[in-house]
């Protein structure tokens, strides 16, 4: 139903072309100190070798991520497209709604492109064949990191390490927590089987609407499942959802300031900047932030980060650690904005 070509073309034709100077930073050396850090300050050690670092344009940023969502829209987007009536004019409808959403994947992916400063790209639902596996990529946009360091007035090295140490963590988190990536997979086919069976009952009833396929479109693409959700059972493994990705977020910006209290002298000033960063842009991009689920995100980021900075003045990093032992020692949402009690919770699960 989306043409996958045409919405990568469109991609690159939104992301534009950035008039930053060439990063012209060792990427590679970065993220290897920062591998190192981050595995020395949270004890987490990969089971394999990280990926490499690769810095890249807007473009290619915005077709890896058509790859992997290609990947988990095109199933349930094939249940919708089954569910369009019959007749003549069937084959018309297809092409209209498949016409729309090629231009929202296109236009959106083409504007976060323009954000992200980097990016551990992991597709979280396993290949329908196995020759079809991808591997995870650490991935750092080159134009942006560029663009940021000139209109935040920061230091390129230290700025760009920072950013680093974020990416890092989530691939020593995916590498060192043998169970993560199955969990977050298992959460969201179990969210995106509930849309599938709502689709195939509705079949007799009416035909999906357009708002239907982009609810679809824009929940995969955001990890905001809450359009979806109908059922007391959905709601709950959404919550579960995002509480484990308010937490791998937290973690992540937990340990970029734990670690770059040492090493970065401009610590505050990098903080300070990279927040302005995030909630900064014109009156359009909130706009369009808004509707892309970037709020959910900087609520995760914040959430997250608050709930283990207090685990670890509370109980230290050895508390943190628990939220790693199995999915049933991490967070709960309201347990994020009440960590003594997750403290004590965990306390007697892990003893």
């Amino acid at each position: 139903m989306i043409d996958w070509v045409l919405a990568k073309r469109i991609a690159g034709f939104v992301s534009g072309q950035a008039d930053a100077l060439p990063l012209d930073a060792d990427l590679a050396g970065m993220a290897a100190e920062s591998e190192r850090r981050v595995v020395e300050y949270t004890g987490l050690v990969p089971r394999a070798p990280i990926p490499p670092a690769e810095g890249v344009g807007r473009q290619e940023w915005a077709e890896a991520n058509i790859s992997g969502m290609k990947r988990m829209l095109d199933p349930v987007l094939a249940k919708v497209g089954g569910s369009v009536g019959s007749g003549p004019l069937k084959p018309a409808m297809q092409l209209a709604a498949g016409v729309v959403l090629t231009a929202e994947v296109g236009v959106l992916l083409g504007f976060l492109s323009q954000r992200v400063l980097g990016q551990y790209e992991l597709v979280m639902l396993e290949p329908v064949a196995e020759e079809d596996s991808r591997p995870p990529r650490l991935l750092f946009v080159e134009p942006n990191l560029a663009g940021s360091v000139k209109s935040l007035g920061v230091d390129k090295t230290e700025f760009v390490t920072w950013v680093a140490l974020h990416e890092v963590t989530h691939a020593v988190q995916f590498g060192g927590v043998p169970w993560l990536q199955d969990h977050l997979g298992g959460l969201l086919k179990t969210l995106l089987a509930g849309v599938e069976l709502r689709i195939n009952a509705s079949r007799a009833v009416r035909l999906p609407a357009m708002d239907d396929l982009r609810k679809v479109v824009n929940a995969v693409r955001t990890g905001d499942m809450v359009s979806l959700v109908a059922q007391p059972g959905e709601r709950a493994t959404l919550d579960r959802l995002q509480a484990t990705m308010a937490v791998i977020e937290g973690h992540a910006e937990h340990v970029m300031d734990e670690v770059g209290a040492g090493l970065l002298p401009s610590l505050p000033e990098l903080r300070a900047a990279l927040d302005r960063r995030r909630r900064s842009s014109s009156a359009p991009a909130r706009l369009l932030g808004k509707l892309l689920g970037l709020e959910m995100k900087m609520k995760q980021y914040e959430q997250g980060k608050k709930f283990c900075d207090a685990v670890v003045r509370e109980g230290g990093l050895e508390a943190l650690n628990r939220v790693w032992t199995s999915p049933e020692a991490l967070p709960s949402l309201a347990e994020l904005d009440a960590p003594g009690e997750w403290i004590a919770r965990t306390r007697v699960l892990t003893a």
